[in-house]
């Protein structure tokens, strides 16, 4: 390192924030690579006494630097909140589990008694989730409260690891006679989809004591739903249930307004954008009017519900006297269906509760007489998808080749036009769609996308750039006059580009615009977080 880097981290520590036995290092951009890097951090970590919360956010440590300052951490058994969202900006993937194992066996040495670990906005993916394994099955986890591992990108696979973690932890702190009593879980943008909320709703029936769970944005559909009501059912302390932009339906609706009808704690209920339609939510009014004295705040906000069920949440909350807002805004209700709603709750004097209804998509009769028949069709298929995934490796073992998505939806030979850059970007994108962290399906998208785009870049008549311009859009990231649609969920054509790029038949050329985009501040890309961060990493690459 620079005698003039030198000095600039010397300066930045020298701003360091200590109070309180907390060290902040958070927001400093620092880049610790080796031990030298980080020896002056190491040096305030050292002549720090009675440290108790150490933040790492916003800095970026490998492998080696996370060794030396693990050795440092050795000493400081009265460490007990570490604050180490966003400390891998920039690092490879294979780079973070030994880094988490190497801070987390300071800690274990140091016995150390955590009562939060924050680990959020790293994209380490499943393998990440071993990084800290130990850490979680080791008496230095056994007074943890809080748990925080919002967009980590842990998939179904990380979910369960995390699962059988938390369960283990559980047992040998109860055979200590202190049994973990986790208060506060937040996992949210992890994919974890139904397999990975059923391992962890098995542990929350375990655990018993939480107090808090947000898991928004997961691909959790009703079987996921029913699992999690269950586990909420044994957690009385529950006040914030967070569950924002999965798929409850009719199913888990139901599961969940019967779990709540046992719960007296919950002040917070956000199952926004979860499809809770209107069954769903005349089922939850039910629990509502029941119980829940504490409710504060309830989120059904574009949730497919109809006006007369918005109507009967209305009427359920009259007696909430702490309740500070409703949100059903991003309904069906129409404009008289929102006129009654506020009438509802001018009755009640509870006007000022009710959320915006400026993203009310009106009343839809017609919709309302096919509901039914919706719901039903979408439960068939929901079951067929189930059917077919415990039918597969069944299969596989018989020798037959199994029948992945992405060979239905795309038949290399099924005729694109690759001179057409349009139909080319609308062909990959119907692929790359059903893309999964699965090595059929992976194997299966991988080699449909190869087929396509091998195609198409090695036609001498086939616009590459136009290509590009149009994917980019389609994806949301470039702006068009076109009134294009942007595909809702980035992640498999994410993936899937970063297979792409690293063929021979991609053109170098198309990286550093791509890598552009790539790195734009973008919500669906955030939503995305471990995607984007493989892909960034193979751009920088190529």
């Amino acid at each position: 390192m620079a005698s003039e880097d030198i000095a600039k981290l010397a300066e930045t520590l020298a701003k360091t924030q200590v109070a309180g036995g907390q060290l902040s290092f958070k927001g400093k951009s620092l880049k610790l690579n080796t031990a030298e890097d980080a020896k002056d951090v190491i040096k305030e970590i050292e002549d720090f006494d009675g440290l108790e919360a150490l933040r790492l956010e916003g800095n970026t440590v490998g492998v080696e630097a996370a060794k030396v300052i693990a050795k440092a951490l050795e000493k400081k058994s009265e460490l007990k909140r570490c604050h180490w969202s966003d400390m891998f900006t920039g690092r490879l993937r294979s780079e973070i589990p030994p880094a988490l194992i190497s801070l987390g066996e300071g800690l274990i040495t140091a016995g150390a008694q955590l009562v939060e670990l924050d680990l959020s906005d790293n994209a380490f993916g499943p393998d990440g989730v071993r990084g800290f394994e130990a850490l979680l099955k080791s008496s230095a986890c056994f007074t943890l409260h809080e748990l925080k591992l919002n967009n980590c990108g842990m998939g179904i696979g990380g979910g369960k690891i995390l699962a059988a973690a938390l369960t283990e932890c559980h047992r040998k702190s109860s055979a200590q006679g202190k049994p973990l009593a986790l208060k506060i879980f937040v996992a949210g943008r992890n994919r974890l989809e139904n397999d990975g909320a059923t391992a962890l709703a098995e542990a929350f029936g375990t655990i018993g004591t939480l107090e808090e769970v947000h898991m928004p944005q997961n691909g959790i559909n009703h079987p996921g739903v029913m699992a999690l009501a269950q586990a909420f059912a044994i957690n009385p302390l529950l006040r914030v249930i967070n569950l924002n932009d999965n798929t409850f339906t009719e199913k888990g609706a139901m599961a969940m307004a019967e779990t709540l009808k046992t719960l007296r704690q919950v002040e917070v209920i956000n199952f926004g954008d979860c499809l809770v339609r209107s069954k769903g939510a005349v089922a939850i009014a039910d629990a509502v009017r029941g119980g829940l004295p504490k409710l504060k705040e309830l989120n059904l906000s574009f949730c497919e519900i109809k006006r007369d069920a918005a109507v009967a949440i209305a009427e359920a909350v009259g007696d909430k006297a702490e309740l500070e807002k409703l949100d059903l805004n991003g309904n069906t209700l129409g404009e008289e269906g929102c006129e009654q709603l506020q009438e509802v709750l001018d009755g009640f004097n509870m006007a000022k509760v009710l959320a915006s209804l400026s993203d009310d998509e009106g009343e839809d009769e017609e919709e309302e007489e096919e509901e039914e028949g919706e719901e039903e069709e979408e439960d068939d298929e929901e079951e067929e998808e189930e059917e077919e995934e415990e039918e597969e490796p069944q299969q596989q073992g018989q020798g037959e080749e199994s029948t992945t998505p992405s060979r239905k939806i795309l038949d290399p030979n099924s005729g694109t036009d690759t001179s057409d850059p349009e139909k080319v970007v609308s062909a990959f994108l119907k692929v790359s769609s059903v893309f999964k962290d699965e090595a059929t399906v992976r194997t299966a998208v991988q080699d449909a996308v190869d087929a396509l785009m091998k195609k198409a870049f090695s036609s001498s008549s086939f616009n590459s750039n136009a290509f590009l311009t149009r994917l980019l859009i389609h994806m949301g990231l470039l702006k068009s006059e076109d009134k294009v649609k942007a595909i809702a969920n980035l992640y498999g054509p994410l993936m899937a580009l970063n297979h792409m790029v690293q063929q021979d038949y991609f053109p170098k050329a198309l990286a550093p615009l791509l890598l552009a985009f790539v790195t734009k501040p973008n919500g669906a890309l955030e939503a995305c977080s471990f995607a984007r961060h493989n892909l960034l990493q193979t751009l920088y690459k190529v």
